[in-house]
């Protein structure tokens, strides 16, 4: 069996929320780890995408799932009685929205990315935009070595007052006097609001991107003649390593 037959895919995705973090030192470049890294960002650059940074958590992750690989002589994402791609990342203390990865066994690190560059599904990890942080792991095994490549795109750990205050700036962007109150926490379930005289809209919606309002609230602002907006962060459900913001929009 080629090797390119032999790689194997997964990959899962949400929104995307661009953050504001420090990364680790990469791995010395004459390591198998230090050479799939540069040969990464060789590719991206090549296609003037952003170059990842090095993630010690998802290298952490990554070695472990090699060695788990390499233990077993056997490539898979997910090994009898091991976590999930999620739950291994979550473990290890990482944050993020959208989350990918690539395993092989091979020769050398050259004969591996080659495999992966000629193999769609593992080409597009390799090449998505919006991915931001890689953490990769070789382990030496009878078989060869087993490589595995975890990328994400991290996001920003925000308690409730931050993220209200960025809805908030949004909101105001957009012309409307915004503000955040914690009298707006009953929003967070309500289904509905009375303001006097004033038509209300109440809007609950989750999002990983706070770059951005979503689109059922633009489209809300857009349709109906709303000045004033109230913000409420409420808390999510485990979300399990995914970031994901619940919030609550008073419009009226």
């Amino acid at each position: 069996m080629s090797l390119v037959a032999r790689i194997a895919l997964l990959f899962f995705a949400v929104s995307m929320l661009t953050p504001a973090a420090a990364f680790a030192r990469p791995p010395q470049s004459t390591s198998p780890e230090g050479q799939l890294f540069n040969s990464v960002n060789r590719e991206r650059a090549a296609q003037g995408l952003p170059i990842l940074q090095w993630d010690d958590a998802l290298a952490s992750a990554a070695r472990g799932h090699a060695s788990q690989m390499a233990l077993h002589n056997l490539m898979s994402h997910q090994l009898p009685g091991e976590p999930e791609l999620i739950a291994r990342a979550n473990a290890a203390g990482v944050r993020f929205s959208v989350i990918a990865e690539n395993v092989a066994i091979g020769p050398d690190a050259s004969t591996i990315h080659t495999a992966w560059m000629h193999s769609p599904g593992h080409r597009a990890n390799i090449l998505r935009p919006e991915l931001n942080v890689l953490g990769i792991a070789v382990v030496l095994g009878s078989g060869g070595l087993f490589a595995v490549q975890d990328f994400a795109q991290t996001s920003a750990n925000l308690n409730l007052a931050q993220q209200e205050q960025r809805m908030v700036s949004l909101l105001a962007a957009r012309g409307l006097q915004a503000t955040a109150s914690p009298e707006a926490q009953q929003f967070c379930n309500a289904q509905r609001a009375y303001m006097g005289n004033h038509s209300a809209t109440i809007l609950r919606f989750e999002t990983t991107d706070l770059s951005t309002l979503p689109a059922s609230l633009e489209q809300k602002i857009q349709d109906r003649s709303f000045r004033t907006a109230t913000v409420a962060a409420c808390t999510p459900a485990n979300s399990s390593g995914f970031s994901r913001f619940r919030l609550a929009v008073l419009l009226f």
